[in-house]
């Protein structure tokens, strides 16, 4: 789970404002707003659906690992964009050739 100061820093780093994530994670901008604010802590279910948007315009969470907990940027916010559009395209899909 996710904490407010990990949401801040997430739009920050991926330059959203608080009504592209609650278009993105389908929360209300005022319930992401207490949350960050630390005025009000939302159920796990609204938390992971705010974590869940951020994770779609780039961010990755940092677990603690004994340097504390913190967010990084996956993609630049654009890159982001570009494949949430390529991954919502559809179509069939095929085999994939890459071995691992």
């Amino acid at each position: 789970m996710i904490t407010g100061a990990q949401c801040r820093a997430g739009r920050a780093l991926a330059e959203l404002s608080r009504e592209m994530l609650a278009k993105l994670s389908r929360v209300d901008a005022t319930v992401i707003e207490h949350f960050e604010r630390r005025l009000d802590k939302p159920d796990e279910k609204t938390v992971q659906a705010i974590a869940a948007g951020l994770e779609t315009a780039g961010i990755v969470f940092i677990p603690e690992n004994g340097g504390g907990i913190g967010v990084r940027l996956k993609f630049t916010a654009s890159e982001a964009r570009r494949i949430a559009v390529l991954e919502g395209e559809g179509g069939a899909t095929g085999l994939d050739d890459v071995q691992q």
